[in-house]
């Protein structure tokens, strides 16, 4: 059975006090409504990470995440942070590729590819960021895009390599804009995602891989994104800074 994952994002947000607020709103909150067979990843800026990894303690179910990490393993890169240097502070998962690295700092699907394999050296699960934007939907191409992004990044690893990365999926033209993709526009990507998995490493492989919705999903979509059968979670953006919001995500389930 897939495991099913819900990750915050908080991009570059907090203050440390206002970090601290919200964690323990979202560790107490968890505890005290019983959420069960949900994982649910925080993913802060890098000073964060030590003191939300303290407050979250022994909690079962709540995990810590980098929302980045070096493709370099370590050495004179003055402002970068290694996978190694992110595990050993007890972080267990970090994204790669989100839509606005892959803008903003023109990372590409070969560095994305180096930095995944950095991840899996150092026990970390890759949230393996794909998407298309709203031109490439519009002329249709959509399909091909994101599968070739796949392909470019993640096909060169072993069946039980792939086995440990979770994919998010992101129509960049629904993030931070309101537009939110149709659950069932979403289920059809999620669903081509998996066949392409299929396709190269079996069916089996690609029915335990975790394909989760990165598009605007908010307290009020959550439930009819998250009842479609190829959709096994969220990667929530703003929702995320609003614990109240991100436990009625988390309990759409």
């Amino acid at each position: 059975m897939r495991k099913k994952i819900i990750a915050g994002n908080w991009k570059m947000n907090m203050t440390f006090e206002e970090g601290q607020k919200l964690t323990s709103e979202i560790v107490n909150m968890y505890k005290d409504e019983n959420i069960q067979d949900v994982t649910v990843v925080l993913n802060p800026p890098f000073p964060h990470i030590h003191p939300v990894k303290k407050l979250i303690g022994e909690t079962s179910g709540v995990a810590v995440g980098a929302q980045n990490c070096s493709d370099k393993e370590s050495g004179a890169y003055t402002g970068e942070v290694s996978a190694k240097i992110l595990s050993s502070f007890g972080v267990e998962y970090v994204i790669i590729g989100h839509s606005e690295r892959r803008e903003y700092f023109k990372e590409d699907n070969e560095l994305l590819a180096v930095k995944v394999k950095q991840a899996l050296a150092n026990g970390l699960s890759p949230i393996f960021c794909c998407g298309e934007s709203l031109e490439i939907r519009e002329a249709g191409t959509h399909e091909p895009n994101v599968k070739f992004q796949l392909t470019d990044s993640l096909f060169d690893l072993t069946a039980e390599e792939i086995s440990k990365v979770v994919i998010a999926y992101e129509p960049i033209w629904a993030i931070g804009t309101g537009k939110t993709a149709t659950a069932d526009q979403a289920q059809e990507m999620h669903a081509a995602l998996r066949r392409h998995l299929g396709n190269k490493y079996g069916k089996e492989v690609a029915n335990n891989i975790p394909i989760l919705y990165g598009g605007s999903m908010n307290a009020g979509n959550a439930a009819e994104l998250l009842s479609k059968p190829d959709v096994d979670g969220g990667l929530i953006g703003g929702a995320s800074l609003k614990s109240r919001d991100f436990l009625e995500i988390i309990k759409s389930y």
